[in-house]
């Protein structure tokens, strides 16, 4: 096998196993069987596996240990609400300085991605959407210019992303995430970055609040099933 096939074997197999950890397929804390993944995924062989775990470990969606091999990463919901509240800081801190510095090149290629995240709506794909809705945030927050800040907020979204995606099954936050959405690409096209801090900070606690109630379901059943 060619090092670029290879290659392509552990993307592939890599974005498989992040969309079943982030849908819900892969609970908090189970253990990811190599056999049982490997036949899941048309047999695929040990060595893309094992290589996609060291990738979804860095991205703090896999824990990996001695004893027990690859797991699924379980957060506490305290974990989980810090981290919405540093994201939405880093996101306020991002939005004047995109507003400042964003060119008509990026604005055309965030306006394509919430063209594409409205068809992923209306076709009622909710993996694309949601991947679609995280790649126009990571852009916003791209375009202020400051690489240090990027890396934190792509790896703690990262960390986070199954307990985010949560508040989607909803479908009335389909609704109202797009209509937000809009605001904020008007915001930004408008460079007011006063007012797309306001819009992007409700934003996330509109879809925290659907979030956390089901979060908290899953929280609950996983402590009576351990106990």
């Amino acid at each position: 096998m060619s090092e670029n096939m290879h290659g392509n074997r552990t993307q592939v197999v890599t974005t498989r196993l992040r969309q079943m950890i982030v849908a819900g397929d892969l609970a908090p804390g189970q253990r990811i069987s190599e056999r049982e993944i490997g036949e899941h995924l048309d047999g695929i062989s040990r060595t893309p596996l094992r290589e996609a775990f060291k990738i979804l470990a860095a991205e703090g969606l896999v824990t990996i240990s001695p004893n027990r091999g690859a797991s699924v990463t379980a957060l506490s919901m305290a974990e989980v609400e810090d981290t919405i509240e540093l994201l939405v800081g880093l996101e306020g801190l991002a939005a004047e300085p995109a507003c400042a510095r964003i060119s008509e090149q990026d604005l055309a290629a965030i306006d394509e991605l919430h063209q594409r995240m409205g068809a992923a709506y209306r076709a009622e794909q909710l993996m694309e959407y949601f991947e679609l809705n995280q790649a126009i945030h990571q852009h916003i927050v791209d375009a202020a210019g400051n690489r240090v800040l990027s890396r934190v907020y792509a790896a703690e979204c990262a960390r986070i992303r199954r307990y985010r995606y949560a508040g989607n099954r909803r479908h009335e936050r389909w609704d109202r995430a797009l209509a937000e959405h809009q605001q904020i690409l008007g915001a930004l096209k408008a460079r007011n970055g006063s007012l797309l801090r306001e819009l992007l900070c409700a934003h996330h606690h509109n879809g925290w609040q659907i979030s956390r109630a089901l979060v908290e379901r899953e929280f609950a059943a996983d402590a009576t099933v351990a106990s």
